[in-house]
């Protein structure tokens, strides 16, 4: 039977993804926003224990911070569908790029930051994840983000019956008190933590693969196996995966370490973040491409974002990289007279895999006026994406505007709310077919005008 077209206010556009609780569809909500709405199975939704925790636990993920999460926006029944609405995050999971690869340098510091950020955003709302795993983990243009946290178990009742989350948990990333089917808290979160970093570091699991049985068993009995992980994140992994959950340090814990200095605000912690990472591209399907050795990737400068580079057992650095800032000195920034205001423009990366390249860039107001952006900068009077944004390749006659999937554009929306003096906006777009021999091209921005002689990074 197919899904309905509508959830409520609601309007499906594609299945994202499937699990035991229920799926995920990329939906519009009634002002044309792209939102996920996860429907929870029929059967589910039929009890009475479940109902009676969906409410209370959808309702405390409401109140857990957007810090590198996908917030929750909307929770409840309708027309007797439970459904959890939150943020959309366009990007693939931690998952489908580790397969490609694992993370190195700054964006294996950058994932250990942004998801003990949004562990701590999860545990001052009461919340415990229970279910931290790679394919709840999307890498945005701006970094990781921690996703389907809404049916978590509250930590602030012990000895509730756990009905909806019995049935959570993944072997490979459970902590031992979870997999004995003992009473978590957030230092069971910590601990799934330490696996996932283990992961996306080394490509494996730090338990093996197998069956269940043989998982658990490791993960109650065994050391991890962190071969091949970095030495500036492995001291804190070890810590992480202590069987007792007394030894392991918090997620704010896990934070101040990494970046060098106690009680760093989760807002802090996020804009390190976003100044660190480096967006993914990832190909279509295929074959994987064979990678460029690192002594022919272009080195970024690196800068300082408030706090120290951090020392993590022998020393961790995690250094902040501006992407705009280019060895030869030159910055990709320009400031125009547009929309009644004045705007400062910047170029944060021109990332390519392949023939596809993922562009981000910064638009601020340095202006006093309020300029809304929305539909300025699509190719349609109701379009509020970035799609006019393109590439313009040397000796290529024809503009190169965003991919298109599903009828949708891959490229960002921008917000009806007003864009007053000092705003920022961080915007991006993927776009498919470049040419190869491409090593610069010019950047239309619509209104906001050309930027020429942008250089194209490899990813």
């Amino acid at each position: 039977m197919e899904s309905p077209q509508r959830v409520g206010p609601y309007t499906l556009i594609r299945k994202l993804g499937e699990g035991g609780m229920g799926v995920v569809h990329l939906a519009h909500d009634p002002a044309g926003r792209p939102v996920a709405l996860k429907t929870m199975r029929a059967d589910l939704a039929g009890q009475e224990e479940f109902r009676r925790r969906f409410g209370k636990e959808s309702e405390a993920a409401r109140r857990v911070a957007r810090f590198c999460t996908a917030p929750v926006l909307d929770a409840g029944f309708h027309d007797g569908v439970a459904c959890l609405v939150t943020e959309y995050v366009e990007g693939p999971d931690l998952s489908s790029v580790v397969a490609r690869a694992p993370l190195a340098g700054s964006n294996l510091e950058a994932l250990a930051v942004g998801v003990a950020t949004a562990l701590a955003a999860i545990h001052a709302a009461g919340v415990v994840h229970r279910d931290l795993k790679p394919s709840n983990v999307l890498l945005s243009p701006l970094g990781p983000r921690v996703i389907d946290f809404g049916i978590a178990q509250l930590a602030d009742a012990p000895g509730a019956v756990a009905t909806v989350a019995r049935s959570m948990g993944t072997p490979a990333y459970m902590s031992p008190e979870q997999a004995r089917g003992e009473h978590v808290t957030p230092a069971s979160d910590v601990f799934s933590w330490g696996s996932l970093v283990a992961y996306a570091g080394t490509g494996r699991p730090p338990f093996g693969t197998g069956g269940v049985p043989e998982v658990v068993y490791r993960v109650i009995n065994h050391a991890p196996v962190l071969d091949g992980l970095d030495e500036r994140v492995r001291p804190l992994v070890e810590r992480a995966l202590a069987k007792d959950p007394a030894r392991r340090p918090t997620a704010q814990q896990l934070i101040d370490t990494l970046l060098g200095r106690p009680q760093v605000p989760v807002a802090a912690a996020t804009q390190a973040v976003s100044e660190t990472w480096t967006p993914v591209v990832v190909p279509p399907a295929g074959p994987p491409q064979p990678r460029e050795p690192a002594a022919s990737r272009r080195l970024w400068a690196t800068v300082a974002v408030g706090v120290l580079a951090a020392v993590l057992g022998a020393a961790v650095t995690l250094a902040v990289v501006r992407p705009w800032e280019r060895p030869d000195g030159r910055e990709t920034v320009t400031t125009v007279e547009a929309l009644g205001t004045t705007f400062e423009v910047r170029i944060d990366s021109l990332v390519r895999q392949g023939r596809a390249a993922r562009l981000q860039w910064t638009v601020r107001n340095v202006g006093k006026e309020n300029a809304p952006l929305y539909n300025k900068f699509g190719r349609g009077a109701l379009d509020r994406t970035v799609s006019q944004v393109s590439l313009i390749p040397p000796g290529v006659g024809d503009a190169l505007y965003p991919a298109v999937d599903g009828g949708a554009c891959r490229c960002a929306s921008l917000p009806t709310a007003p864009f007053n003096g000092g705003d920022r906006l961080q915007l991006w777009a993927v776009y498919e077919g470049l040419p190869e021999d491409a090593d610069r091209v010019d950047v239309s921005l619509g209104p906001l005008g050309l930027i020429k002689d942008v250089a194209v990074e490899q990813a």
